[in-house]
């Protein structure tokens, strides 16, 4: 039944559904105790407590606008989209290094991989959705013209590093909690992350070049601004130095429109056979 509903809902113009996803902003935000409060604490831990009116209204636009980016026609979706900075892309292409391309849980972060592959193919890494229900919808609207699927295990990851190693990009989420044995702990606003290691890893495998893209949503439904960040920080040390260069890398964008981010993902949480760290054992025990 989603797929049938996704695709009438994608008939109406984004600033429709930018205005319905807004109101069912606030009513999740209202029903939702859990929701709520891990949205409110993780604005209030990055300093950004004062946007929790506009994030609320941001978060929904995100969930109603998938029926438009997954299901309307790539070009029509296209046309809703300005790149800023493709020049910065563009020279890494034509030179023939690969680059890995993250793209944090800000703005509309499923049309940047959608606007790269209308331009050069990308490989991108894919954890199917634990309900089944959502798997031919999600797989459908990412396995489009030019965009490849790598399947999140080290098979996938050793198709993405050969990919790259071919001078072909490819894209991560960094702020995807990992699973065990994929992450270290680094800071992120503040407060211990579990954050993965496979961007640093790839990039330095690939001698690629690391972009920072995020997809800025305008007011009023009038579309995205695509943005092409270089990466200012430093990959070398060990992997925790490398995830903590990233988290700052993701801190400092996330800046630029804090009310675009992703708030509500439980983005501290300790996965399944991963020891808390020290300081939030030492809170746990206080």
């Amino acid at each position: 039944m989603l797929v049938p509903l996704f695709r009438f809902l994608s008939i109406f113009p984004l600033s429709v559904l930018h205005a319905a996803g807004a109101a069912l902003g606030w009513l999740v935000y209202a029903a939702s105790p859990s929701y709520r409060r891990r949205m409110r604490d993780n604005l209030r831990q990055a300093g950004y407590g004062d946007y929790l009116n506009a994030a609320i209204g941001e978060a929904g636009k995100s969930m109603f606008e998938l029926p438009f980016i997954w299901c309307a026609d790539p070009a029509r979706v296209s046309r809703h989209a300005t790149l800023e900075n493709w020049a910065l892309v563009q020279t890494e292409l034509d030179a023939g290094r690969g680059i890995v391309f993250m793209t944090p849980h800000l703005g509309c972060f499923e049309i940047v991989a959608q606007e790269i592959a209308l331009r050069n193919e990308l490989m991108v890494m894919y954890r199917p959705p634990k309900k089944a229900a959502l798997k031919p919808l999600i797989e459908g609207a990412r396995a489009r013209h030019n965009l490849l699927l790598a399947p999140a295990n080290m098979s996938g990851v050793r198709m993405l590093a050969k990919f790259l190693k071919k001078g072909q990009p490819v894209g991560v989420l960094p702020d995807q909690v990992p699973q065990e044995g994929e992450g270290v702990w680094a800071t992120f606003f503040g407060r211990d992350a579990y954050t993965m290691t496979l961007p640093a890893k790839l990039a330095l495998l690939g001698d690629a070049t690391v972009i920072i893209t995020y997809a800025e949503r305008l007011p009023g439904g009038k579309g995205y601004v695509v943005r092409f960040v270089p990466f200012d920080g430093s990959l070398d040390g060990d992997s925790a130095a490398q995830a903590q260069a990233i988290n700052h890398a993701m801190e400092r964008l996330i800046a630029r429109n804090p009310s675009q981010y992703y708030w509500s993902y439980n983005r501290y949480k300790v996965p399944n056979g991963i020891d808390a760290p020290s300081a939030t054992k030492a809170g746990e025990n206080a």
